[in-house]
């Protein structure tokens, strides 16, 4: 395991998400500017409804890292089992959509079809978990598959077909095959074991397990539900699918942590995580500002339609943030946890290992977040406030009950690590955050024209973009040592892939 390098991988798979975040915002406009707010909130709940059967993959695939990070030849048992639960799963998915489908006038050919999402999922996601135990970074290269397809499949069935939601189902479907392709190339060494039933019989006597912490995923996906349910409104829930997609962007500092738990998993030294974790907030600080700065240029980008709801991203901006720390910390106390390494180990020892407790803490923040929710949007609209102001809403309670349970887990990452961080760097970073992103957001106010055409509007906002990423990367090379020596260990590393 000590092949991993933490600080490549996570750079691999940063630029790969960077990557992707970009061929992901074509497809998205794609999408947006051609399906109605009505479909675009179908499209939401498709998610959301296929998330809850989804959310079963893991009753496998949990096991597949930690697994592979150890040496287990588990992959191709791993990978069969996961396509045959998958058949299950769809049955589960049928009863959902068609109980949901009625209640919010849905045609329900739209759900039908999305079925063919389930298995693909299953396949690809097992897979992805196979490889992050042993080429984290590779694991990227299925999702960098996954994007660049789409755009040609969606151009042709979304935009020039107009095929609407049910173009987006197949196309979806279809990039994630491709993306199925690229990792089972990647991962095949890892699938040239038999099928060993000693593998099935562990995961299902364990199957509490994994279980456990998929019941914070039930309440997630429950939201979407509860506010379509209750608001009756697939418009507010578009406003929260375009604010989500742009609030996402924060996420992909999370990246730079992607190899950090196998690395534990295989026996890393824990200074790994502080070092790593100075990292994350070199990426995290800006690509925050620019999710506030550009969120009504890129709201304005997906659909004039959704400009208004730039509230709406202000309120999930702080949730993502803190949601991607939560991540980063939950993925390094579960890294050193061994208890699943014994045989000898009991129940009671799962109960009382970082395994059970880490998904007990977001079980309860979960819940809490989603029966404050369902209380105030009840309140709300008894008023008769409007779709925006419940989805602005429903972004603050959200980001208010993630902030104790986030700052509950950086204690216990600093009880466990006691990680010696580099503030002055932190600093630094925060500074020049602040200075570069307001320099742009005063330009922006000056000189941006809101053209209604893409085609005009695009070009004119592309600039303050690509400008905001260079002038903190220039500012920080500048000012911080380990700025220059992580831009002097990329170029290295790019060197030497060329004269190898």
């Amino acid at each position: 395991m000590s092949e991993i390098r933490v600080t490549f991988s996570g750079l691999i798979s940063f630029a790969v998400g960077i990557g992707s975040l970009i061929t992901g915002l074509i497809f998205t406009l794609i999408v947006t500017r051609r399906l109605t707010p009505e479909e675009f909130g179908e499209w939401g709940l498709i998610g959301a409804l296929t998330g809850y059967v989804l959310m079963f993959n893991p009753l496998i695939s949990y096991w597949n890292t930690r697994e592979i990070a150890r040496g287990v030849d588990s992959g191709k048992t791993s990978l069969q089992s996961s396509l045959l639960f998958s058949f299950g799963a769809i049955l589960v998915y049928l009863v959902i959509a068609k109980l949901v489908g009625s209640n919010v006038g849905v045609d329900f050919f739209v759900l039908f079809l999305a079925i063919m999402i389930i298995p693909v999922e299953f396949l690809k996601r097992s897979l992805t978990s196979i490889t992050l135990g042993f080429k984290p970074q590779a694991a990227e290269y299925g999702l960098l598959s996954f994007e660049f397809t789409k755009i040609p499949i969606g151009l042709a069935l979304i935009y020039f077909l107009d095929m609407g939601i049910e173009g987006v189902i197949i196309t979806t479907t279809i990039a994630s095959m491709s993306s199925i392709v690229i990792l089972l190339i990647v991962a095949r060494k890892k699938l040239q074991g038999k099928f060993q039933i000693k593998y099935v019989k562990k995961w299902a006597k364990l199957v509490w397990l994994p279980l456990y912490p998929r019941i914070s995923s039930v309440f997630e996906r429950s939201d979407v539900t509860a506010f379509t349910i209750i608001s009756g409104s697939l418009t507010g829930l578009a406003y929260w699918t375009a604010a989500n997609s742009i609030s996402h962007l924060v996420n992909h500092s999370g990246k730079i942590n992607r190899a950090l738990y196998p690395k534990l998993l295989g026996g890393g030294r824990k200074e790994f995580f502080q070092e790593n974790f100075v990292r994350v907030l070199y990426f995290a600080f800006p690509l925050t500002a620019m999710t506030l700065i550009f969120a009504r240029p890129g709201l304005f980008l997906l659909n004039p339609l959704y400009e208004v709801a730039v509230l709406v991203v202000f309120a999930l901006t702080p949730l993502t943030f803190l949601r991607t720390m939560q991540n980063v910390f939950s993925q390094a106390l579960s890294g050193i946890e061994k208890v699943d390494t014994f045989e000898d180990s009991t129940f009671m020892d799962y109960v009382k290992s970082k395994l059970f407790v880490l998904p007990t803490l977001v079980n309860i923040q979960r819940g809490i977040s989603l029966l404050s929710l369902v209380v105030l949007l009840f309140i709300l609209v008894q008023y008769g406030s409007t779709e925006l102001e419940l989805v602005i809403a429903w972004g603050i309670i959200s980001s208010i009950t993630q902030l104790p349970f986030t700052i509950y887990l950086g204690f216990l990452v600093y009880r466990e690590f006691h990680p010696k961080l580099n503030y002055n760097a932190i600093i630094k970073y925060l500074v020049a955050t602040v200075i570069v992103f307001l320099i742009i957001y005063v330009l922006m106010n000056e000189f941006l024209i809101y053209e209604k055409e893409i085609f005009v509007f695009l070009p004119n906002f592309l600039p303050f973009l690509i400008g905001s990423g260079v002038g903190y990367l220039g500012l920080t090379y500048l000012i911080d040592p380990k700025t220059r020596k992580l831009v002097k260990l990329v170029f290295a590393e790019f060197k030497n892939k060329k004269q190898s």
